[in-house]
């Protein structure tokens, strides 16, 4: 191991968003060092510049293999690097939300029982690995729409709103013996009451279960067949009316999952009766955007969970019980397509016409040649995620005509 003059935090996995931990440590003057947790993970996108890689997924054996870098922090890259990032943790004294809940912050089962035990409000729910056990407490229970989904999985995957019995069946079906988008095998499938209302995002950071509110924005959604796709999402003003009750239920929701230091993203529904939790990732959010943040909310969270890590006190002065302020009207807009086929080719004059519209400050294009393209039934099949800002709704809702326009000439198919 070569000499070593920065402080270190560790990260689980450097893949995806979590590339965005590695550049906001940096900027602080922390190392970072990467726990790989499956040999066989390939990493995506640019190469990543961290001090060195540990490979493993055994707790102690990591934290062996840690301990001459003296780290400050672990945290997790992932969704499923969560339950590793809390054993290294806690098993090397570090801030850490412990063991104890660890399965309640990943499997959405738990998580719902872990804030019914606590008293806070969620959907009534059931498991099984049985497709006929499901069905028959869909039946019994006597209200649809229900909810079918894995138990481990992300960005809406697999989510079925099911109007009745052979929709249930058939969602759950589809869902068990199959792999979630980490690969992991389902072998139960969850359902769960219909939570009426309006879906909210809440982005916040812990240290020492006090919480800083990132941003909340708004989803809107629009039904396809069974699925519930992502179209576009509107950051609400501090001043909204709703921003108090819903960072007053999502803390009380961290709190009984045990949360206490770290990043969090949380999906709540209004209901007719009050904020129900959806589900609560315990790392960053996944349209996390450090410049497109800054711009519009005055920080990020990766930027703030590296600052909670490595200069704690600086964190709780600044930032901690407090709420961002909006500095702009922001979307940010998920394209949707009806389309299939190979990707041969992306049409670059589109995406520059895409890029040059005045309110788009980013534009992540999905899909690459070679990759296959299909209709959108949940997050990972959209095509397009533009970052838009700007002073007016009417500005916004302008460019988001015109890309809707656009953004099936993105791709060219086989």
């Amino acid at each position: 191991m070569p000499e070593q003059r920065r402080p270190v935090a560790v990260v689980v996995d450097l893949y995806t968003c979590s590339h965005f931990l590695l550049d906001a440590f940096t900027a602080l003057d922390i190392d970072v060092v990467q726990i790989k947790s499956d040999p066989e993970l390939t990493p995506f996108g640019p190469p990543m510049k961290y001090l060195a890689t540990v490979t493993g997924s055994d707790p102690a054996a990591l934290v062996d293999q840690l301990a001459p870098y003296s780290p400050i922090a672990v945290v997790a890259g992932m969704e499923t690097d969560v339950l590793l990032a809390d054993a290294v943790s806690e098993l090397a004294g570090l801030p850490s939300n412990g063991t104890a809940l660890s399965l309640a912050r990943r499997d959405k089962y738990e998580m719902a029982e872990a804030l019914r035990r606590a008293g806070v409000r969620c959907a009534e729910q059931f498991k099984s690995g049985s497709a006929e056990d499901v069905v028959a407490w869909a039946e019994a229970a006597g209200r649809y729409p229900v909810v079918v989904k894995p138990l481990a999985s992300a960005a809406t995957d697999m989510v079925a709103i099911c109007a009745d019995a052979a929709q249930v069946r058939e969602a759950a079906e589809t869902i068990l013996g199959t792999e979630t988008i980490w690969g992991e095998v389902n072998r139960e499938v969850l359902i769960q009451s219909y939570l009426d209302g309006v879906e909210y995002v809440v982005d916040m950071v812990s240290w020492q279960g006090r919480r800083y509110t990132c941003g909340i924005w708004e989803y809107r959604k629009r039904q396809v067949g069974v699925h519930n796709i992502y179209d576009y999402e509107v950051l609400l003003p501090a001043q909204d009316s709703r921003v108090p009750e819903l960072i007053g239920y999502v803390d009380s929701a961290l709190r009984a999952l045990g949360i206490e230091y770290g990043p969090t993203h949380a999906e709540v529904i209004i209901t007719p009766d009050g904020p129900a939790l959806v589900e609560v990732g315990a790392r960053t959010a996944g349209n996390l955007s450090p410049t497109f943040h800054d711009l519009c909310l005055g920080a990020n969270q990766a930027g703030l969970t590296a600052l909670a890590y490595a200069r704690p006190e600086e964190f709780l002065d600044r930032y901690a019980g407090r709420c961002y302020t909006a500095l702009a009207q922001a979307w940010v807009y998920n394209t949707p397509t009806e389309q299939a086929g190979m990707v041969r080719g992306v049409n670059q004059e589109v995406v520059a016409e895409i890029e040059a519209l005045p309110t788009v400050r980013e534009l992540i294009v999905k899909l690459r040649p070679g990759w296959r393209m299909r209709p959108t039934v949940d997050l990972l099949s959209s095509t397009l995620k533009a970052f838009l800002a700007a002073d007016s709704t009417e500005e916004l809702q302008r460019d988001y005509q015109r890309i809707t326009e656009l953004k099936d000439h993105v791709y060219e198919l086989e």
